[in-house]
């Protein structure tokens, strides 16, 4: 009898999370490495379709341990919900704090290698560690990085009660001026609800004039993103500066959201990055997510693209014999797709990040 095929998945952000699931569903013996411990996580909001862990996991609605509802929810939401089926599921190893320093492979099975030294064998690695990812160096070793688009997002959520009473937008919002962008967002509360008093206003300003502030902080070095601007890391006369042009730039509630969340210095900047892919796949190594493919938020779609590529994923291996045979129909499936995803969103990036130059 032949033995279960076995999968590293490098990475247990959403995509991480989604392709542990959908392989696991298809009988391969998972094991997720996640370099944080999920503190100082951060992400905007999502569309969530009907039934998403349902749809992944193959269980019924009464099976799921935390079902999530549809429509616009936070990153951290959708995460939670995402994690609990991991936890509920046998087939799949979570390991925490364990960064992963590179990959490699030969004919017959690859491996991961922790920056403790540790050697983590499988059949395949996946690679779903994000714009900065530590397998698409060995995927496309001649274009293994990301590129800056010329902006940033500030992101931020603010809880109803603090903001006081008054019309509740319905929908979601874009707003502003030449050189700023606004995308507001109403959310359901942290304890899901959508009753008055319990929401939330989510948003994400679109500003391309802080790029000297991303170069002298180190978010931004040369043409790769380093990391996001945390709250404890902008200055205090940048918050100044963003509360000042909010007053002038957006209306109640929005404006209102953006200096709540400034007063309680609860801001992400997050510089922007984007990568068209050649090649998904190298081998045993494949990738997923933003380590695949990472477009412009502005284009809405990176979410339903990473469940598309964990699907697809699963779909290959579980109709091939020969999992590296598997792995090239995925990229068959899927690279066209992800290349159109990008390019998209390209034309919005070269224009806002123009105005400001």
């Amino acid at each position: 009898m032949p033995s279960q095929r076995s999968a590293v998945i490098v990475g247990a952000s959403l995509s991480g999370l989604m392709t542990a699931l959908t392989l696991s569903r298809i009988g391969i013996r998972v094991t997720l490495l996640e370099r944080s411990d999920d503190t100082g996580r951060t992400g905007a909001a999502l569309h969530v379709p009907d039934g998403l862990v349902e749809r992944i996991t193959g269980l019924s609605s009464a099976e799921v341990p935390q079902p999530i509802t549809s429509g616009i929810q936070t990153w951290f939401a959708v995460h939670g919900a995402l994690r609990k089926a991991i936890e509920a599921d046998a087939n799949i190893t979570l390991r925490q704090n364990t960064a992963v320093r590179t990959v490699d492979q030969d004919l017959n099975q690859a491996w991961a290698i922790t920056t403790s030294g540790e050697r983590i064998r499988a059949d395949v690695i996946i690679g779903a560690d994000g714009h900065r990812s530590v397998v698409r160096r060995k995927v496309a070793p001649e274009k293994p990085d990301a590129t800056f688009a010329g902006y940033l997002i500030w992101i931020g959520i603010a809880d109803e009660p603090d903001l006081g009473a008054r019309r509740w937008p319905r929908d979601v919002a874009f707003l502003g001026d030449d050189n700023n962008t606004l995308l507001g967002y109403p959310l359901p509360g942290l304890d899901g609800s959508t009753a008055a008093g319990h929401r939330r206003l989510g948003w994400a300003w679109y500003d391309a004039s802080r790029n000297a502030l991303l170069r002298s902080a180190g978010a931004v070095d040369g043409s790769v993103v380093r990391h996001s601007l945390m709250p404890a890391g902008i200055p205090n006369a940048t918050y100044q500066e963003l509360a000042l042009q909010a007053r002038g730039l957006f209306p109640s509630p929005w404006s209102d959201a953006i200096l709540d969340s400034i007063g309680r210095r609860a801001v992400i900047g997050t510089p922007i990055a984007e990568y068209v892919p050649d090649e998904l796949v190298r081998g045993r190594f494949a990738l997923v997510g933003d380590a695949a493919h990472v477009p412009t938020p502005m284009t809405g779609s990176g979410f339903s693209e990473s469940l598309q590529d964990a699907e697809a994923l699963a779909v290959a291996i579980s109709g091939a014999d020969d999992i590296v045979v598997g792995l090239r129909e995925y990229e068959a499936t899927r690279l066209r797709s992800a290349r159109s995803l990008v390019q998209s969103g390209q034309g919005f990036s070269r224009s806002f990040a123009a105005r400001a130059a």
